[in-house]
């Protein structure tokens, strides 16, 4: 019991710094969003769940709401759905090892760069008027489909989500080479004595058998897709005539730009309740799972 009760002793530091920094700002968060408070001043007005009310009235949660699903959907589609695909492609014999290698830190790179640099990339990327997207369409002859991408309500939702797949499809593509390479290789060896073709293989084997690793990347880009702000934050702001608003720059809205700072804390606990509610939704569909 002595042995036991000294061991525990080494947790004793990282549980105080998992109760500091994670479990103690949640519970504070919750705590703050009943009242009426700002910034500027250190009394505050309870007001119990009027917070949450006035969100759920405000057409600009739904708004918000709307565009992180928007995102979460194409994310899925483009970064899982066209990630596997590249790892399925580079791990498959139709490129060589050399062009393999090449290919995989070529197609990662866009991944570690920083959020904000590639943000301001896209947004001069995007720029109405010296944009390469506008220049192409010029060049093309498209110029009826010459628009100021960020700047037009109707495609600056778009343009911004097309700049996330850009980038993070990469990530998503490492994590399914890993879970490619980890195949057996005696299946496929199999499949081909069957008379099995590279399609067949790839339905019957390789899809079947990465399972687990498609399930995780999706759980992980759907809460990344209600956790964006920094794309948002540096390319539009939530703008045009808030048609880019998601609920972090709608919480950031509300308790940086308005000083609303119970306003805002609500909204976080909505976040997070989302978030939350698909990591228990991850965790029950793996119960049983390896």
């Amino acid at each position: 019991m002595r042995k036991s009760a000294f061991n525990y002793l080494y947790v004793i530091p990282a549980l105080g710094m998992v109760l500091l920094f994670v479990y103690f700002p949640i519970v504070s968060n919750v705590y703050n969003s009943l009242f009426r408070m700002s910034s500027y001043s250190v009394t505050k007005t309870f007001i119990g769940f009027e917070n949450y009310i006035r969100i759920f009235k405000d057409p600009l949660f739904y708004t918000s709401i709307k565009n992180n699903a928007l995102y979460a959907l194409f994310s899925v589609l483009c970064q899982v759905g066209f990630g596997t695909l590249l790892a399925i492609f580079l791990e498959g014999r139709y490129v060589g090892s050399r062009l393999r290698n090449f290919y995989r830190n070529v197609l990662f790179i866009p991944s570690v760069i920083s959020i904000s640099a590639v943000a301001l990339l896209w947004y001069f990327v995007c720029n109405p008027t010296i944009g390469l997207i506008n220049g192409l369409l010029d060049k093309a002859g498209l110029q009826h489909l010459i628009t100021a991408w960020l700047a037009n309500p109707k495609t600056a939702i778009f343009a911004v989500i097309a700049m996330s797949q850009w980038q993070y499809t990469g990530y998503i593509m490492v994590l399914m080479l890993v879970a490619v390479q980890k195949i057996p290789p005696e299946l496929y060896e199999a499949a081909v004595i069957d008379g099995a073709n590279g399609f067949r293989k790839t339905i019957h084997i390789t899809l079947p058998s990465i399972k687990n690793m498609l399930i995780v990347s999706t759980i992980i880009t759907i809460i990344g897709s209600f956790k964006l702000f920094a794309e948002i934050y540096v390319t539009t702001g939530g703008g045009p005539y808030n048609a880019t608003q998601v609920l972090g720059t709608y919480m950031y809205r509300a308790a940086f730009l308005f000083d609303e700072m119970g306003f805002g804390s609500a909204i976080a606990v909505v976040i997070f309740v989302l978030t939350f509610t698909v990591s228990v939704l991850q965790m029950k569909y793996f119960s049983g799972e390896d």
